[in-house]
């Protein structure tokens, strides 16, 4: 995505010592230059899993931690853990939300497929190792994670950008 901004100057009014400035923000990426145009499934469901992240977020940050005890109900969650969680999923969900509207970019599309991995192999070791987890709890999250993850790779180099077949140099 390219990003280019713009100002402009104008000069001050008769007896205004104040110039008004312009400030314009051009962007530029490979989903607003489809012909196709929209976002594609896989972005709507990228921003679907950011929605439900985001909620989870504001629980760990302003419900007391209520959500966070729910995922993890085997273990003690104290406000500070909670909002490192909440801290932790909002990441996931910036990058999820960033990728639905930049699928074309690999480096993007990686990192929020690995903070997939990573957040549900989190939830797995609890699940597995420390029990700390419940099996319920572990299924609704997957829903979500794992849905993303295997649409992620099935759809892995679709988004991306092609080079010209003729291109010239």
């Amino acid at each position: 995505m390219r990003q280019e901004f713009v100002a402009h100057c104008t000069p001050p009014q008769l007896g205004s010592s104040v110039c008004l400035i312009t400030v314009r923000l051009r962007c530029t990426s490979a989903m607003a230059t489809k012909k196709e145009g929209g976002v594609p499934a896989l972005g709507w469901w990228l921003m679907a899993v950011g929605t439900v992240r985001l909620a989870f977020t504001w629980s760990c940050f302003f419900g007391s931690a209520a959500l966070c005890s729910a995922t993890y109900p085997q273990a003690q969650v104290s406000d500070v853990h909670g909002r490192t969680v909440g801290v932790w999923t909002l990441l996931s969900c910036t990058l999820c939300f960033i990728c639905a509207f930049n699928l074309g970019s690999r480096p993007i599309y990686a990192a929020t497929f690995l903070s997939l991995v990573y957040a549900y192999g989190h939830f797995l070791v609890e699940y597995l190792v420390f029990h700390t987890v419940r099996a319920a709890n572990l299924a609704a999250l997957g829903f979500f994670a794992v849905t993303a993850m295997v649409w992620m790779l099935l759809q892995w180099n679709s988004h991306a950008p092609r080079a010209a077949a003729n291109k010239q140099p």
